[in-house]
């Protein structure tokens, strides 16, 4: 998997601005606006197969965009946009979080859009179904299902785009870089309303039995290293996400990512026990390795398992 990669792009003609969109997003973004006095400006964080970018213009700029190649999640940061799609018409401003683009043959969209920066999220399709075991995912509608979701999904993108900004040499590692599209993946998963639904419940519930936690978690203990996701997990052990969910809360009183968080856990803790300090081996690079995105995320983990610091771990080795 790609270390993240960070780029950007400036221009003060329309055109240029136009013809980068495109490169970015698809062949169906078109834009038209005045062609003096423009600024453009465009900056990327891209790590595996999801990316966060921030558009900043100073002219009022017309978008029409057909449909998209990934999911678009779009949020206004400092300014306003008149969205239509499907016939109907919505403002965005600062505070807001929306669905542009929520499936790969959806509808054709118009912004107008006035001075001002947007972050924008992208997320590939398939990484949405995989999550789910869905074969099709329907959005129902491009807003949020309540203002805690919302929150929870620009808390999850601050998270996410600050801790591959503040350790980029270790954050290529691909447990950390599969954890932080799950990350977004499921909080806009939560966040906006869709028809990812499983089986039934009524067969969910009876296959969340014992057996199906030991299969689960005999997959956990010898995949813990490699990047494995919940429908993984439900794979291994021949059951739904759904299922699976019962079956650990029932008998471990737990989610499975929360299991294999644990499992990782005490994988960083003997890996910490066993190291020598004087070679130059930090809590960051160990704690990157078994797939914690942020160290003092991992360090409050640790400290909660373990009665100790990590770095304390590291260098008395007890």
């Amino acid at each position: 998997m790609p270390v993240p990669q960070h780029w950007a792009f400036q221009t003060t003609d329309c055109d240029s601005a136009g013809d980068y969109l495109v490169k970015m997003y698809g062949p169906s973004v078109r834009m038209t606006g005045r062609r003096k006095g423009y600024s453009f400006r465009h900056s990327r964080l891209t790590a595996g197969s999801f990316a966060i970018d921030y558009s900043s213009q100073t002219d009022e700029i017309v978008y029409r965009v057909g449909p998209l190649p990934a999911m678009l999640v779009g949020r206004p940061r400092t300014m306003v946009m008149d969205y239509h799609r499907g016939g109907t018409d919505y403002h965005f401003g600062p505070g807001d979080v929306f669905l542009a683009s929520s499936a790969p043959d959806g509808e054709p969209f118009g912004a107008h859009w006035a001075d001002g920066v947007m972050q924008a999220v992208t997320l590939p399709f398939p990484l949405l179904t995989r999550i789910t075991e869905a074969e099709r995912i329907r959005f129902i509608d491009l807003r949020p299902v309540t203002p805690a979701a919302a929150r929870h999904l620009t808390a999850t993108i601050d998270y996410v785009t600050e801790a591959l900004r503040t350790v980029p040499p270790l954050a290529g590692t691909s447990l950390v870089v599969a954890g932080a599209e799950s990350m977004l993946a499921a909080a806009v998963l939560t966040a906006f309303p869709n028809t990812a639904v499983g089986d039934s419940a009524d067969g969910d519930r009876r296959d969340a039995h014992p057996r199906t936690v030991r299969r689960a978690v005999a997959f956990i203990e010898s995949d813990a290293h490699r990047e494995i996701t919940v429908a993984d997990i439900a794979a291994a052990a021949h059951v739904t996400i759904r299922a699976l969910q019962y079956a650990f809360r029932r008998h471990l009183g737990a989610t499975p990512t929360e299991h294999l968080r644990r499992v990782r856990l005490d994988h960083a803790h003997r890996e910490l026990l066993a190291a020598d300090p004087t070679t130059g081996l930090t809590v960051t690079e160990v704690a990157a390795r078994w797939g914690f995105l942020h160290p003092g995320r991992f360090a409050h983990y640790y400290r909660a398992a373990y009665g100790r610091s990590p770095l304390r771990t590291l260098h008395d080795g007890e």
